[in-house]
């Protein structure tokens, strides 16, 4: 192996407010903030390739005349299991209206139905107030926004760049050392550093204001229905700056995902469900009505346990989801791309069921932010998914994660704008002056399997204290290998993705580990009760 050749003086770019990540959570903050402000999106594919735009099922918000703010906080609350922090629910629940009239403000085109927004119903709801732009309402937002991002000229989008960690005052400004300042000056965030891949180094991005809108972490899972960018960057990258993060161990199992070998990571919205959609085993039985009363408009949790149950008692690969006694007609107008999908895939869903399985779909936990998206350390703000607000509790209702994003986005917004500015000092650059280049990729290649399989297998739907233990242990085992590799080797995308999934799966376990119980998302065959208290999971770093 030869001495790295790459530039000893990376870029340092200054900024008023440098957002990492490019979702709903991202470019709303971008889009709401004054033009008169300078502002980077960092994102680490393209501006596309975040996991807001596959979101199928729509918005949730009370439009309805027989809908009412306290019955989409009580289905919150139930969802939640009781762990649903009551001031972040009312805050999200009651500024959602005016969240869709921004989005339709600027421009979005959701589905209407005689010249009013069509509200449909999905599971855990009580009423109809799904705002949906048909079955993709993701993507509908996204490229509205995207295309509103562009005109921005006070806005720069850096695509390919993937964090590498936050930048610190007591650690990374010159003159600053590793310790707490002795002046007694407040710790801050200055920025962020970033792995550019078309330069092939890291650069720093610098700013009063940082905001991470990286999403979640579904990619530590053998089974997601996320894209390849879920993982984790900005929970793990906020934890090691000192940030609290909380509920870690509540991650949502869509309980419909596509099964079939050609179909990666393709979600069947809860949508389908809200509209009539049955759940069925091979023989065409319906098993749901003996779970739960709910049947399929039971939360998640309920029909992903459900489906898991049935499937090892029966020993199979799938169940299946049966929409066919709805018109063509019907199908085509609700359900358009998942029609189209299917029938690529040789399945049509007018005539026959959809092959279905649980997969890894949202993180309800996150780094523990307040009402106006701060976080632990000044200077930081964090929104959408990778954020833990207390809005989702134990379970996260269906439709309520795209609202969180903008609701906490313009929170977010006010705040800076009442922040005064904090002068930035110089900021070293990103030393790799004493590493080398890897001819071991292989080394990440398996580590990054062995740890989707081992948390599908022994941090999943069902949990034992046995399975947790034997999950901390190989986690301790890869870290010790990364943080070497680390250490020693030029940083790749690959690299920091994975430090980043290690980092969230340690997490993940140690909450589970804490909690006694069996509440939500976390379902423990040790602790199968639910405890008179609802408690949340908070770890300090």
């Amino acid at each position: 192996m030869n001495a790295t050749s790459h530039p000893s003086a990376p870029t340092t770019r200054r900024f008023d407010v440098v957002i990492v990540g490019s979702g709903l959570a991202g470019l709303s903050t971008a889009l709401l903030l004054p033009s008169h402000l300078q502002v980077a999106i960092l994102t680490k594919r393209t501006i596309a390739d975040g996991s807001s735009g596959w979101a199928q099922g729509g918005i949730a918000a009370v439009l309805a005349d027989d809908d009412s703010f306290e019955a989409h906080v009580q289905d919150t609350f139930v969802a939640g299991a009781g762990l649903c922090d009551e001031g972040a629910t009312r805050f999200t629940i009651e500024h959602a209206p005016e969240a869709i009239a921004w989005l339709r403000e600027m421009g979005t085109q959701f589905t209407l139905h005689e010249g009013e927004l069509h509200l449909t119903r999905e599971g855990g709801h009580s009423h109809r107030r799904i705002v949906h732009a048909a079955d993709a309402t993701g993507a509908a937002v996204q490229h509205t926004l995207i295309d509103r991002v562009r005109l921005a000229p006070n806005v720069q989008v850096f695509e390919s760049h993937v964090l590498a960690d936050l930048i610190l005052s007591d650690k990374h400004a010159v003159g600053g050392t590793d310790s707490a300042d002795s002046t007694g000056a407040q710790r801050r965030c200055l920025g962020a550093y970033a792995f550019n891949e078309d330069t092939d180094q890291v650069e720093a991005f610098v700013a009063p204001h940082t905001v991470l809108c990286t999403g979640g972490a579904g990619k530590v899972y053998l089974y997601t229905s996320n894209p390849d960018t879920a993982t984790g960057d900005g929970i793990a990258a906020a934890w090691r700056a000192g940030c609290r993060v909380g509920n870690m161990e509540f991650i949502q199992f869509h309980p419909t995902c596509l099964y079939h070998p050609d179909a990666k990571s393709f979600l069947i919205s809860e949508a389908v469900r809200g509209e009539g959609g049955l759940l069925k085993l091979p023989d065409g039985t319906r098993f749901m009505p003996a779970h739960d009363e709910r049947a399929e408009l039971a939360p998640r949790d309920v029909v992903a346990r459900a489906i898991d149950f049935e499937m090892k008692k029966h020993g199979l690969d799938c169940v299946y989801l049966d929409i066919s006694h709805q018109s063509p007609e019907f199908l085509r107008e609700h359900f358009p791309n998942i029609l189209a999908r299917c029938a690529e895939l040789g399945i049509d869903i007018t005539k026959e069921p959809i092959p279905v399985v649980p997969a890894a779909h949202y993180t309800c936990g996150g780094v523990v932010t307040d009402l106006n998206a701060r976080t632990d350390l000044a200077g930081l703000y964090v929104v959408g998914e990778a954020s833990c607000t207390g809005l989702h509790g134990a379970n996260r209702l269906a439709s309520n994660s795209l609202l969180e994003c903008m609701v906490f986005a313009r929170a977010a917004v006010a705040d800076m704008a009442s922040q005064a500015c904090a002068e930035i000092p110089a900021i070293k650059p990103w030393d790799d002056s004493r590493v080398i280049d890897a001819d071991e990729q292989v080394v990440l290649s398996h580590n990054w399997d062995e740890l989707r399989r081992f948390m599908w297998d022994y941090v999943g739907i069902v949990r034992t204290d046995k399975r947790l233990e034997r999950a901390a242990h190989r986690i301790a085992l890869l870290q010790s290998e990364i943080r070497e590799f680390y250490t020693h080797y030029h940083v790749t995308r690959d690299l920091l993705e994975l430090r980043n999934l290690l980092q969230v799966a340690d997490l993940i376990v140690r909450s589970a580990q804490v909690r006694k119980e069996s509440r939500g998302l976390h379902f423990s065959r040790d602790y199968p009760e639910l405890l008179a208290e609802a408690v949340p999971t908070v770890l300090v770093p």
